[in-house]
């Protein structure tokens, strides 16, 4: 009897052990395409060429793949297509805003001052432009880092202070993502109502907005070019908070293969966006007189209002009156004294 059960046993630790060899999980690698399988393709076996993929030991098992066949032609876009999409765009932009300033000239306050000024924006909304500005340019600078970064900066800053610099510059861009966010929401509340295309931008667009030639269209409080500023910024400015958060947690909403998507979509858009803003930026500063000021002091000259937004300049000075939203002259308020 004791030699039968010493035949038992290992008998039995045997059976038992080739059901948990056939009970354990198949590895994930080998579930992506079975190359014996009738069905498969010399295609299929190609585009699984050089797919690396191991065990992890977080919950979700998407983060184990390292090296995947859609993963080459996303490098290439990151590292050829989206420098030369970027490097058009942003030189490109430059480039006409420059002729177009040494052709055009700034825009000329064509009736010059009247001593008398306007209220344009609120405090408020300043706070607002000028928060979501500033995060924007940041984000702009340290978001172009990681395109354009290694083959410009490296080279001149040498390999610790490129590696100190994308460090921070990766902290900002993480961390002042939350307020341009906010600023990009508090936009999209506080300017919809004058934003809504109607007809009167489209005679505006027809006689140049008054950047070409010395035309000005009547235009409400936002002309045609402000609306199209303000849609860029709501819908460029959601597109890349909401791919640039997919990219910030990843794993969360999708794998890697919608991360890489995200990636795409994130950049594109980011580097259109900044083109758009150097025009917005430059028709604010030098290609228009006066312009700075709506954003700046928040008050604009009665004259310039009426030159570039007549429809809104009417309406406010019917509404408050002759001396409401105006002020007196500086120079007549220091005889006064």
């Amino acid at each position: 009897m004791a030699s039968f059960g010493k035949f038992i046993r290992p008998a039995f630790g045997a059976w038992a052990l080739l059901l948990l060899v056939m009970a354990a999980p198949v590895p994930v690698s080998a579930q992506q395409i079975n190359p014996t399988a009738s069905s498969v393709k010399e295609q299929q076996l190609l585009q699984e060429f050089d797919r690396i993929q191991g065990r992890v030991s977080i919950p979700d098992q998407r983060s184990s793949v390292l090296v995947q066949p859609q993963g080459r032609e996303w490098r290439e876009f990151r590292t050829v297509i989206l420098r030369w999409i970027g490097g058009v765009a942003i030189i490109g932009m430059l480039a006409v805003l420059v002729i177009f300033y040494l052709t055009r000239g700034m825009v000329r306050l064509e009736s010059g001052r009247s001593g008398r000024s306007i209220v344009r924006f609120n405090a408020f909304e300043r706070f607002v432009h000028w928060m979501t500005a500033t995060c924007f340019i940041i984000l702009a600078i340290s978001g172009l880092n990681v395109t354009f970064g290694r083959p410009l900066l490296l080279p001149l800053i040498g390999l610790e202070g490129f590696s100190e610099w994308s460090q921070w510059a990766k902290y900002a861009h993480n961390y002042l993502s939350f307020p341009f966010t906010i600023g990009v929401v508090l936009i999209f509340l506080m300017w919809i109502g004058g934003n809504i295309p109607n007809k009167v931008d489209v005679e505006w667009m027809k006689r140049g907005g008054g950047i070409v030639g010395h035309d000005h269209p009547p235009a409400y409080r936002f002309n045609a070019g402000q609306k199209a500023i303000y849609w860029i910024v709501v819908i460029g400015g959601g597109l890349v908070a909401a791919s640039g958060y997919v990219l910030m947690f990843p794993f969360y909403t999708t794998g890697i293969e919608g991360m890489q998507m995200a990636q795409i979509v994130h950049a594109v858009i980011a580097v259109l966006f900044i083109a758009a803003m150097l025009a917005h930026i430059y028709i604010g500063t030098l290609g228009m007189e006066g312009a700075f000021e709506a954003m700046g002091s928040g008050e604009v000259d009665v004259n310039w209002a009426r030159e570039h937004h007549s429809l809104w300049a009417d309406e406010e000075l019917a509404r408050t009156g002759p001396n409401g939203s105006q002020r007196q002259p500086r120079h007549a308020a220091s005889a006064a004294e």
